[in-house]
């Protein structure tokens, strides 16, 4: 049972009450993220984040911890391109508690100096580790490949040279501008009702104001061009990527259907294609990135260097035989019982379920029922999907990195289809 209701300072507050089960999990969501910071605050929402458990007026870091581990808590957060969620999930007698806590790091942090200098040392070693995993550096590459000087385009870490500026001013100004009341929507899902919730929220969180700060926000460009850098590694990282829609698109259902049949699981066709039939690769497949008002659908895989013109010449196989033949009645039928498996699946805990509703009131500013979702994916037709590949997979809009141990003039990059 989902409802909503807005606190008098502007705070959204939704919720989603599961009676049958014996948890509760709380997050505090906050409408900011890489997106939104500048050149020179470059990871800044990020860097925030790990600030909030260093201590409050009232905790210290060993405090925070102490506290939830002694209710068997689960504490936690991540930022996003376009939002920041701290999370807790508790048994439901502990709600008051968790809203306790969470409502302190949220409001009382310290920020001090010297807890910035140190988890400043502590970021930069994230980076140093993003930067020893090439599976996952690629994909960041390949945003800034796509969308250059766009802030989508840039990885939500910041840069060594940008986070070491950050400092006491920095850190409160952002919060200043984007940690207001009406940036925020307090999600809560598990053995908890609505009112009790807003009552929490209300007690916890009435002090809290503000405006965020108005942002010009301009949608990126897509750019098809081809990165190549050459790493020491065992493996070429591939990413090939086209134009996607925006998340709260209606067309974005058909492109979820052929995602899933073209690289969204072990019997997706690319799957079968590189690893299965040929073991070029252990790990092929494809994924988009949906924003308010951009999206990028992408196909990755990881393979030997011999290889990796052959990967790539299957990939686009399989994208030509998508656009000239499209997909079968049997493939549609399939995909579709898929996803709705998957998405049921994927709500069978608190914590997924109040990540559900807080992500789709911060980012859409609206709640879709599961039943309103499965109906959509239901109505998707075979010349819905096939419109959306003649859209999205043109020469036009191909853009492709590449990061191994290869030379540029090696790899076929002449993409046409």
């Amino acid at each position: 049972m989902y409802q909503k209701s807005i606190l008098p300072n502007g705070i959204r507050v939704v919720s989603e009450t599961i009676p049958y089960v014996k948890s509760v999990t709380l997050g505090i969501w906050i409408g900011t993220g890489s997106r939104f910071e500048e050149e020179y605050n470059h990871g800044i929402s990020h860097f925030i984040e790990h600030l909030m458990f260093k201590g409050t007026v009232r905790r210290s870091a060993k405090d925070i911890a102490e506290t939830v581990d002694a209710i068997g808590g689960q504490l936690n957060a991540f930022t996003a391109k376009e939002y920041t969620c701290y999370y807790l999930k508790v048994l439901d007698s502990h709600a008051d508690l968790a809203m306790d806590v969470l409502s302190d790091m949220l409001l009382s942090s310290r920020f001090a100096e010297d807890d910035i200098d140190k988890e400043r040392q502590v970021v930069l070693e994230e980076v140093h580790m993003y930067e020893d995993s090439p599976d996952e550096l690629v994909h960041d590459i390949h945003l800034d490949t796509t969308w250059p000087k766009h802030p989508l385009g840039r990885n939500i870490l910041g840069t060594t040279d940008s986070i070491g500026r950050f400092n006491r001013k920095l850190v409160t100004d952002y919060c200043r501008e984007f940690y207001t009341a009406d940036n925020v929507v307090i999600a809560a899902s598990g053995n908890i009702t609505h009112e009790e919730l807003v009552k929490l929220a209300t007690h916890y969180f009435a002090a809290m104001t503000g405006k965020k700060r108005d942002l010009a926000i301009t949608a990126p460009t897509l750019t098809p061009a081809r990165t190549i850098i050459s790493k020491d590694i065992e493996q070429v990282h591939v990413c090939l990527g086209t134009v996607s829609v925006p998340q709260d698109y209606p067309e974005i259902y058909p492109v979820y259907i052929m995602n899933n049949i073209l690289g969204g699981g072990i019997s997706s066709r690319l799957f079968q294609a590189i690893r299965e039939e040929r073991g070029l690769a252990y790990s092929v497949y494809s994924y988009q990135n949906n924003y308010k008002d951009a999206g990028l659908l992408t196909i990755y895989a990881g393979t030997r260097p011999s290889n990796v013109n052959e990967v790539i010449n299957l990939i686009m196989d399989n994208l030509k035989e998508l656009k000239n033949n499209g997909i079968s009645q049997q493939e549609l039928v399939k995909s579709k019982e898929q996803i709705k498996g998957s998405l049921l699946l994927g709500l069978e805990s608190s914590s997924s379920r109040m990540s559900r509703i807080g992500k789709m009131e911060v980012a859409l500013g609206k709640f879709v029922t599961l039943d309103e979702v499965v109906a959509k994916i239901d109505k998707v037709t075979l010349q819905d999907i096939n419109q959306m590949v003649e859209r999205m997979f043109t020469t036009e809009n191909l853009c492709f990195t590449a990061l191994g141990p290869v030379d540029a003039s090696t790899i076929n990059t002449n993409f046409n289809l």
